[in-house]
């Protein structure tokens, strides 16, 4: 590898942005690409009434609802780095679509809401970047609305999600009050709502506000010089290894709403963030980012990204080597080899072709159907895959017809595109064929409808059969289908493997009770 290439990877830095919902996600995901250059204008996801969306919510439900339910994937160039930003669905119906996401970066920036702290879908995504080791970057949003003590917070960070903190900077006071942020990093006040040239002042050799300035005259001031204080003598230092394990996470407080403190978190987060990581193999290999031969895996499928097109596009996230468009790559799973001449980077729905792309970027390659979420696709002769990605086992389950039964092609085609993209899961009973689909949530079954009917011009009937406990079976030759009954029904998945959906914990001990040689499994 040129050592070109190899600079080019080490400029990458590819993140998720995680939270729970409405803690302004998607508005932080605007502002960085503001900052970028990508926009002219950030669009609020709340401003309906003037027309202005989000750009990382490209599909048309989110404009409606003012949400993420699909991770949106967005690159742009900021000084000498070029940044791939994945914003997830805050929504937790659609946690398994953020969970892969988060197979797919090094490291993951955090919401938190100012008023509400750590919340519930925080803690289930802050342990799988946990369990992955992904650094944690946190930023501590809204400081202009009135919210909890920021003590209390980084006290919060470290006792709901066990992991040190260190403030990289500290609010001067907050709400109506909120007057700007003593940067610990920087070595500098930054005044909120205030001119570019007045907006940051330096500091003495004692941490104080260099010169007279109206703000030593306020109690924020000085409660933040005493918060400083004791953070300098009672709280941690920076570490940056630990930081680069997942074990420390350096906090940032600011306003993505009002773009403060946004541009000070994104070039500290470049100083820090790590470059594009090695990843296993299923054989427990080691794949270097700089090898030679191209490598990457697909962690996404999207339907109707263009719904004029009919087309879909599998995301890949490049793991070692160089891409070139038009280049041969192999399919492990199937041994295949094809070339790769359309491929696509984003800005939310808007693309551009690709015509070379590195490790650490993601890219998006047109798909007739050959891709399945977690497959790995080789440049060399040598094939192999990546680890599995996480699949859930659905809790929710619907039966669904077409309302019109002269759609029933346009109805199969969908469901089994819109099933690839991994939101909602498929079934069909033995002899009758009926279609049931499974979800974690029931927004999936929502966004599912509403795309039947507008990208597919089917209007579809569910009929809810409740929550099942779904398990697959680990030696399918012993099952008969005698053993299917209402409480406890033999489905076939997508991949024609048995299921058993039962009704609950009751059925499923009493069928392993009469089914002893039956060995059941489930999903994460």
């Amino acid at each position: 590898m040129t050592p070109k290439v190899q600079d080019q990877i080490q400029a990458r830095r590819t993140f998720a942005i995680i939270s729970h919902p409405d803690a302004g996600k998607t508005t932080m995901t605007e502002k960085l690409l503001f900052f970028g250059g990508a926009i002219r204008d950030a669009g609020t996801v709340k401003a309906r009434k003037t027309g202005k969306f989000a750009t990382s919510d490209w599909m048309e439900i989110e404009k409606q609802r003012g949400i993420s339910v699909t991770s949106s994937v967005m690159q742009f160039d900021y000084d000498d780095f070029r940044i791939n930003i994945l914003d997830t669905p805050g929504h937790q119906d659609f946690s398994e679509d953020t969970y892969r996401t988060l197979m797919a970066v090094d490291s993951a920036v955090m919401i938190v809401d100012v008023a509400k702290g750590i919340e519930a879908q925080t803690i289930k995504l802050f342990k799988v970047c946990r369990l992955r080791g992904i650094p944690i970057f946190t930023f501590i949003n809204k400081l202009d609305r009135q919210g909890k003590e920021p003590l209390e917070l980084m006290a919060e960070l470290e006792e709901v999600l066990g992991i040190e903190s260190y403030a990289m900077n500290w609010p001067i006071g907050m709400g109506k009050e909120f007057l700007g942020i003593y940067d610990r990093h920087n070595n500098r006040i930054e005044q909120f709502r205030t001119e570019e040239k007045d907006r940051f002042l330096p500091l003495d050799e004692n941490g104080g506000l260099a010169g007279e300035h109206s703000m030593k005259q306020t109690s924020y001031y000085t409660q933040a010089l005493d918060d400083i204080l004791l953070l300098n003598e009672a709280g941690n230092d920076f570490d940056h290894e630990k930081v680069k394990t997942g074990k420390m996470t350096p906090v940032f407080f600011g306003s993505a709403l009002t773009n403060f403190g946004v541009q000070t978190f994104l070039e500290t987060y470049l100083q820090f963030a790590p470059t594009p990581q090695p990843r296993k193999t299923d054989a427990e290999e080691v794949i270097n980012p700089v090898s030679d031969e191209f490598s990457g895996f697909i962690f996404k499928i999207q339907a109707n990204m263009n719904p004029a097109h009919r087309d879909r596009i599998a995301f890949v996230r490049i793991v070692s080597g160089k891409f070139e468009r038009g280049m041969t790559v192999t399919l492990s799973r199937t041994g295949k080899t094809f070339k790769l001449t359309q491929s696509t980077q984003f800005l939310a729905d808007d693309r551009e072709t690709v015509e070379v792309a590195v490790a650490g970027d993601i890219i998006g390659l047109h798909d007739t159907g050959s891709y399945q979420i977690g497959d790995t696709i080789v440049g060399g002769k040598r094939l192999f895959n990546y680890e599995k990605l996480p699949q859930f086992t659905p809790e929710l389950f619907v039966r669904v017809t077409a309302k019109n039964v002269m759609k029933s092609k346009h109805f199969h085609k969908g469901i089994m595109q819109l099933v690839q993209e991994g939101a909602i899961q498929y079934y069909k009973t033995l002899h009758t064929e009926d279609v049931i689909l499974g979800a974690v949530g029931q927004l999936q079954f929502e966004v599912f409808e509403y795309r039947m009917k507008n990208e597919y011009n089917v209007e579809v009937r569910m009929e809810p059969i409740g929550n099942k406990i779904a398990r697959w079976i680990q030696n399918e030759s012993d099952v008969k289908e005698s053993m299917s009954s209402p409480r406890s029904m033999l489905v076939r998945d997508r991949y024609d493997r048995y299921v058993f959906l039962f009704e609950n914990d009751f059925a499923m001990r009493w069928f392993l009770d009469k089914n002893n040689n039956i060995e059941l499994y489930s999903l994460l």
